[in-house]
């Protein structure tokens, strides 16, 4: 069984609003340069219509990416109240040795952004700090080696 696809409900709100302008808008412009292509003739050498065959199947690609992530994603509710626990949706505020505190956000695979502060459950630290309570000190499997950090605060 596949792992489990974990978004936000602001990040679902985001791949529908793309879905929508691929589906739409953006479709259509493509049918209209495969419409305008065809009408040069002579579909071996023309440039034009490989381009747009090659730019229709990303296109579609991208669609069948979207609904599929829509179709069977876990969306993260927004905890209410105090977490006892580290788990897809909350805030770790987390300290390694003698360095400042750093906070993330645990998200998804699908919209971790590490450099503003969004971490993927599925990535060395966001899955050494699963489970993980205020006080634990965990060890995190890196490609650069271990890295061990306290957990401060869960939110």
């Amino acid at each position: 069984m596949p792992d489990p696809i974990y978004l936000t409900a602001e990040g679902a709100a985001k791949l529908k609003i793309e879905l929508e302008e691929l589906k739409g808008p953006q479709r259509e412009e493509l049918a209209l340069r495969l419409r305008s292509a065809i009408q040069m003739g002579d579909l071996s050498e023309n440039a034009d219509y490989h381009k747009a065959k090659e730019d229709q199947g990303f296109l579609e690609g991208r669609i069948q990416e979207l609904e599929y992530l829509l179709n069977n994603a876990v969306i993260i509710e927004t905890p209410s109240g105090k977490r006892q626990v580290v788990e897809v949706g909350v805030t770790v505020t987390i300290q390694e040795e003698d360095n400042e505190p750093e906070t993330y956000y645990l998200v998804g695979a699908k919209e971790a952004d590490p450099a503003n502060g969004r971490i993927s459950n599925a990535s060395p630290i966001g899955n050494a700090l699963i489970n993980g309570r205020v006080g634990d000190v965990v060890t995190a499997v890196t490609p650069n080696g271990s890295i061990r950090f306290k957990i401060l605060k869960i939110e």
